[in-house]
């Protein structure tokens, strides 16, 4: 695992050595273990190494080819290498390493772009072809792996991370509209927006080229490629548990030693059960608990699964009162305000581990491959519950204005929308139309925000899946946007400041096609979540844990933000130096506020995102980026008030 940045600039004979050891100094973190710089012509590519298979320098990035007409940097892992190599091999390719890298470069100069479909693993590539001076970037179909750009005629700079990118100097920090508003209503931006107007995502399962003529960017692999899968359930009981130790098996390969996060739900423990019989040392399991925790459960549970496979079990215990700095650190990793606090264990966590293990397994993707969410049981009965919402919302008028209340009539309004894609998202985001999250903005701000859709993504990709079953529409839509876009970048962020590699076999290429495949019925069947999933572990996971109710990785922002955090957010958000930016309306965010510590509404999650937002338009667009990482706190602010 690594971190990958470069410039091409065809304005100059040869790219700027120092610029681009400039912007690979930005990523040491993501690659702590050696670094390398490569200027051929008007390209120059940057790299820093997590060293985990091919510990040797031969696996030293950039890579050239022999002749030094290609050039690579590569962050990642491909799990099927070996069989990839086999086949160069046979065609006469010889290899002077045993690395993954080296596979991927001789394929992407044996076989083009078409390469990029055939990589089964997690990775960001960038390729120079010194004969055609084109640079060809690629991400894993997922997008288990960042890679961020900003282009021009004149040239073009990517990174892993945005940092690497505002390093080439070639970026003026300003918010940008559309994805600011899908940021209030969702914690993130979606596709391949950014909050700087200029800084763009290459998609998951696209690939970019770009030479004199420009950017084109095309899709090697989408969700409207799965196809059908019609075997029988006792076939597809018996496929799922194979193909899922298949990926597991693979997701283990490594010359360090591994771990595994470990919840106590099903996924992961599936995971832990798996790996304990194929792993040839003792694995390490973490877990992590809250001083405000409503599933108490979730601890023993994980306790219980490492004493059952052997494991060399740790429990790590989060207080909100400790919270401030690790926020404002997230801003920083993130180079973006991320409204999903699930980060927070995440980093902690690591924060704690680093240094004893470099590789860790997750079970992140099984809830989109299998139907692990309650709404998937919503849309298996869409009919009945947009029938029900519609005299629900009548008598809901009656009732109290509790926290509840507010919970009950988002559903309600979100199920009565004619707008499928409209549905989706506002099954998702904690917000909802009336009122809108964008209430706490100025009123100039707001009316340039509102002039953009934050459901267009929605919107775009619902029409494009309108053949599929409610069902199977939605477990589509959230891989290619709440799957790419929150978790796995939340994953990457927090785990990659601390060096830390983390894998997810539930997206292994050959497990997610067929699970992907399976028609909605085997997934969600009878009010029963990831029943197929259920039943192919049955006899490798405990049937207690089977058996137990998802509860969720919920962090408790809503009890932080009354209590122990009450004071740091109003510290930040009612800063005058915050009042200053003109972003927000004093008023409305006090009434949030208010509104929140007093219990009347659970608004925890418009108030992080609002914190994070403040401090990321301090420290990135008022102050502008710089590697130093100055405060991200305005003069004066104090941790509480």
């Amino acid at each position: 695992m690594c971190g990958i940045c470069g410039i091409v600039d065809y304005s100059r004979a040869n790219a700027d050595v120092d610029l681009v050891r400039a912007m690979t100094a930005t990523l040491n973190h993501r690659g702590p273990d050696d670094c390398g710089v490569q200027i051929v012509g008007p390209a120059g590519l940057g790299h820093t190494r997590l060293s985990i298979l091919d510990l040797s320098h031969a696996g030293h990035q950039p890579m050239k080819t022999e002749d030094g007409a290609v050039t690579l940097v590569y962050n990642g892992e491909v799990y099927n290498f070996v069989e990839l190599r086999r086949r160069l091999e046979a065609v006469g390719v010889r290899f002077r390493s045993r690395s993954d890298t080296e596979v991927v470069l001789q394929a992407f100069v044996h076989w083009g772009p078409d390469s990029f479909a055939m990589l089964n693993g997690m990775f960001a590539i960038a390729v120079w072809d010194d004969s055609s001076h084109t640079l060809h970037l690629a991400r894993d179909r997922f997008g288990i792996k960042p890679l961020y750009y900003f282009g021009s005629p004149a040239g073009l700079v990517f990174g892993s991370e945005i940092k690497a990118v505002l390093a080439s100097g070639r970026v003026h920090p300003q918010i940008d509209w559309q994805a600011l508003h899908e940021y209030l209503y969702y914690g993130n931006a979606l596709g391949a927006g950014t909050l700087f107007h200029s800084v763009r995502r290459l998609l998951p399962g696209q690939y970019l080229r770009f030479d004199r003529n420009g950017i084109v960017t095309s899709a090697y692999w989408s969700v409207e490629d799965v196809r059908p899968v019609n075997d029988d359930i006792a076939t597809a009981t018996e496929t799922a548990r194979r193909l899922f130790a298949e990926a597991v098996t693979t997701h283990l390969v490594s010359d360090v030693p591994v771990g595994i996060f470990l919840s106590g739900g099903i996924d992961s423990s599936a995971i832990t059960a798996v790996a304990s019989s194929r792993y040839h040392k003792r694995l390490q399991t973490f877990s992590v608990g809250f001083d405000f925790d409503d599933s108490a459960g979730e601890l023993p549970k994980a306790k219980a699964v490492a004493e059952l496979f052997g494991t060399d079990h740790h429990e790590l215990h989060i207080a909100g009162a400790d919270m401030p700095t690790v926020i404002e650190g997230l801003v920083r990793c993130h180079d973006e305000p991320f409204g999903d606090a699930a980060n927070v264990p995440l980093y902690l966590l690591c924060e704690q581990i680093k240094g004893s293990i470099k590789v860790v397994l997750q079970g992140d993707g099984g809830d989109e491959m299998f139907g692990g969410y309650r709404r998937y049981n919503v849309m298996a009965f869409e009919r009945l519950w947009r029938l029900v919402a519609s005299t629900a919302l009548s008598l809901a008028r009656l009732g109290p204005r509790t926290p509840a209340y507010y919970r009950v009539r988002r559903f309600f309004k979100a199920m009565v929308e004619s707008d499928a894609g409209m549905r989706a998202a506002l099954l998702l985001t904690s917000e909802s139309l009336e009122p809108p999250p964008t209430r706490v903005l100025s009123s100039d701000v707001r009316r340039v925000v509102q002039r953009f859709d934050p459901f267009a993504r929605y919107r775009e990709l619902t029409k494009r899946l309108q053949d599929l079953d409610a069902v199977q529409r939605l477990l589509y839509t959230d891989s290619a946007i709440l799957l790419p876009d929150t978790f796995l970048e939340k994953v990457d962020r927090a785990t990659m400041a601390h060096s830390i590699e983390v894998r997810v076999p539930f997206l292994d290429a050959r497990l997610s096609t067929y699970a992907m495949g399976l028609p909605s019925d085997m997934k969600v069947r009878h009010g029963q979540k990831k029943w197929i999933f259920r039943r192919a572990m049955r006899g490798v996971v405990p049937d207690a844990i089977l058996d137990s109710p998802k509860h969720g990785f919920s962090v408790p922002v809503d009890d932080w933000l009354r209590g122990p955090l009450a004071g740091y957010v109003r510290s930040v958000l009612l800063d005058q130096s915050t009042l200053d930016s003109g972003l927000f309306d004093p008023d409305a965010v006090k009434t949030v506020i208010h509104q929140h510590v007093i219990g009347r509404k659970n608004d925890g999650a418009l108030l992080y995102r609002l914190v994070n937002l403040a401090l990321w338009h301090h420290a990135y667009v008022r102050r502008g980026w710089s590697p130093a990482g100055a405060s991200l706190r305005p003069a004066g602010l104090t941790p509480e008030l």
